[in-house]
């Protein structure tokens, strides 16, 4: 069943990409889409029955190298069942949803075949991402990851023929090269100290890892810091952290139902799976985790405010996603691990949701995307504003404080902010009150884009409002099952990512105290063993389960002793970010230009995203250009066309002209030429001693 799961879409793209032409772009088109719900459908079958247990399905021999031997095969434990609903449930609605909002395109003309192209990404997109969750060896896993971003490439430059298309395309593709180095060195420094890529033998070394130093930089340091710090690298390229985030708002030059696949769901999440996949090697990296956990609240408050004044409805929700994805790397970084994964799952149902209902809205207003230009769509749309309004109730986190009921995002959200907190660190408590500040932030712009959108009166072009319609079916069914899983989804499984220690442990395969105390002999264990010591504690060891929780993390057991202060703290401040929208788009709607007039140097630096673009261009675009330039006006062109070629043109001819000559065709010039050889050839001899 795993097998098909994975396959599946990669059949699918082989039929889109190939095979249309003998079978129709249409069965072609239907034909993966089938392939993908099936991949779903099954994906949800091994999710539901899954017990827990990790084991590994073999596919084949893949590499031998020496001391490097691994199989491709595909680990099968709880945080690979959760990524598989995931990407494939997502990635079966998108496909549903691109035969409406990709049947007429206007950067096409109507008789290319664009749309097999477009499914056939689609599709690869999938395989690549199941490839990337289902490993078992960090090759493998890195195979993935390179094909994701090839096929992000494809994707968010499918509209090939604008130039900001390319443009996005190249920047995402340069930007996550730089994360992805550090991944490479990362899995290079495992090879070195483990001697083996493969999952199992990492996680078993882990503790020997924590007590071992490396050579890095010129320097000795403490090797699974460096690992993890290398694999940390990684994550941030391929989940736009700060300083490594400039790709995502500009991935937006892609069509809709792929924001939706990549930029919510599936692509940006794989640094954060990559960080809960490598958990028993995080646990013994504090000095990492911190980092990541300072970079993580970080981007969550920066990407906020920069959504707060983005009129493109599509990039006010990649800011969302990048802030999002702050949230779930705090969780992971503080150990809480079950809670990042929590905050994935929810997140990936509504900001899905709300990517293909900001796709609904822009079909429906022929492509516009700028939020001034819309105004009271509510009656024109109103499935699409129903679906927008879930959407919103799950990212700002409304539900019923101090229990267990309410929207996705109340709950997986506040979560992580307990968590935040319950960690008792100096960047706990740095992270806690920055995502309370981002939760009010994405309150805010979360609530501006309903507003804008779906209230007040109309702007813009009047035929284009007047003609705004629904969209079709198959766009509207997507939003209608997504919509079940930002309702429904933090209220089924709140207590399997962040309830007692029984529950979390059961859900994960992570061995309770008997089960881990009966795994090893009564004996003390010797001095250093941190694994026999542990087990001997009755503590699961490195790679028993789907996650690595250490004996003396506490941090989740600190969450659910917090104050009621910090457990109503999101939803004040959710409530804060309300009303504000309220008074400003409602009540109010002159003071946003009001205030912008009154703030310009804030309003601009916070339009300019705070100049991170300008930045990047000065200390590295710039001068990587002006290098390009001096290699190619000196470089090749005075010393290679200047100089070798100038040496070239005249030593060249020379000799031409010189070989012409002697082969003139009279024989007494050869038989002079054969004597005059013979002497120079018998001097030679002599002079050297030949002839002795």
């Amino acid at each position: 069943m795993e097998t098909i799961i994975l396959f599946a879409p990669l059949v699918g793209a082989l039929i889109c990409g190939f095979g249309w032409k003998f079978m129709g772009e249409k069965p072609a088109q239907w034909t993966a889409t089938g392939l993908l719900f099936l991949s779903a459908f099954l994906s949800w079958i091994v999710f539901l029955t899954f017990d827990g247990q990790t084991e590994q399905i073999h596919i084949l021999r893949w590499i031998e190298s020496g001391s490097l031997s691994t199989d491709w095969a595909i680990r099968m434990d709880r945080l690979t069942a959760i990524m598989l609903i995931v990407i494939t449930t997502v990635s079966s609605l998108v496909h549903l949803y691109s035969f409406g909002y990709m049947a007429h395109d206007a950067n096409f003309a109507d008789d290319e075949p664009y749309r097999p192209r477009f499914f056939a990404y689609l599709s690869f997109f999938t395989f690549a991402m199941l490839m990337l969750v289902t490993a078992d060896n960090l090759v493998q896993m890195f195979f993935g990851w390179e094909g994701v971003g090839l096929a992000s490439y494809l994707l968010i430059g499918f509209y090939f023929r604008k130039p900001s298309a390319n443009a996005a395309a190249i920047k995402a593709f340069v930007v996550n090269r730089v994360g992805d180095f550090g991944f490479v060195l990362g899995i290079v420094a495992i090879f070195l100290m483990v001697d083996s890529i493969n999952l199992s033998d990492i996680f078993a070394a882990a503790p020997d890892l924590a007590q071992s130093e490396m050579r890095f930089l010129w320097t000795e340091w403490n090797a699974v810091e460096v690992i993890c710090f290398l694999l940390f690298i990684g994550a941030m390229g391929k989940s736009a952290q700060l300083f490594l985030h400039t790709w995502l708002p500009d991935a937006m030059e892609g069509p809709t139902p792929v924001s939706a696949l990549i930029h919510a769901a599936t692509m940006v999440t794989a640094g954060v799976f990559l960080v809960c996949r490598m958990s028993p090697l995080m646990e013994f990296a504090p000095n990492t985790t911190t980092f990541i956990v300072v970079i993580g609240a970080t981007t969550a408050f920066f990407a906020a405010t920069v959504g707060l004044v983005q009129n493109d409805i599509k990039r006010v929700i990649a800011y969302s996603t990048c802030s999002q994805l702050g949230y779930m790397f705090v969780a992971a970084g503080v150990g809480v691990y079950s809670v990042a994964m929590f905050h994935l799952l929810t997140h990936a149902f509504f900001k899905a949701m709300l990517f293909l209902g900001a796709g609904s809205v822009i079909h429906g207003m022929h492509h516009e995307q700028d939020m001034r230009n819309y105004g009271a769509l509510k009656d024109k749309m109103p499935y699409t504003f129903w679906a927008m309004m879930i959407g919103t109730l799950a990212i700002t986190g409304v539900g019923i404080p101090l229990t267990h009921i309410g929207f996705a995002g109340f709950l997986s959200k506040d979560a992580v902010i307990e968590s935040a907190w319950g960690a008792m660190s100096g960047a706990g408590d740095y992270a806690f009150w920055l995502l309370v500040i981002a939760a009010m932030f994405t309150s805010f712009y979360s609530w501006r884009l309903m507003f804008l959108t779906f209230f007040g009166t109309r702007r813009g072009d009047k035929h284009t409002h007047d003609h705004a319609h629904e969209s079709p079916i198959t766009m509207l069914i997507p939003l209608g099952v997504l919509a079940l899983g930002a309702v429904f989804s933090g209220m089924v499984w709140y207590n399997s990512f962040f309830g007692d220690h029984n529950s979390v442990n059961r859900f994960f395969g992570i061995p309770t105290h008997a089960e881990a105390s009966a795994d090893v002999d009564a004996e003390a264990p010797a001095d250093g063993d941190a694994v026999a010591a542990a087990a001997a504690e009755g503590a699961a060891r490195p790679g028993e389960g789907a996650i690595y929780i250490a004996p003396d993390n506490h941090v989740m057991d600190e969450a659910h002793h917090a104050p009621v202060w910090v457990r109503i703290s999101p939803f004040i401040a959710m409530l804060i970010g309300l009303g504000t929208a309220f008074v400003f788009y409602i009540l109010r709607p002159e003071w946003p230009r009001n205030l912008a007039e009154n703030q310009p140097a804030l309003y601009r630096f916070l339009l300019n995203k705070w100049y991170f673009d300008e930045i990047y261009d000065v200390v590295f675009v710039r001068p990587t250009k002006a290098l390009g330039r001096l290699l190619w006006t000196r470089g090749d062109g005075n010393v290679i066309d200047g100089t070798i070629n100038g040496i070239a043109m005249g030593i060249i001819p020379f000799l031409t002209r010189l070989a012409g000559r002697a082969q003139s065709g009279y024989l007494f010039h050869y038989a002079f030429a054969m004597v005059l050889g013979i002497a120079v050839l018998i001097t030679w001899m002599t002079i050297g001693g030949g002839a002795e």
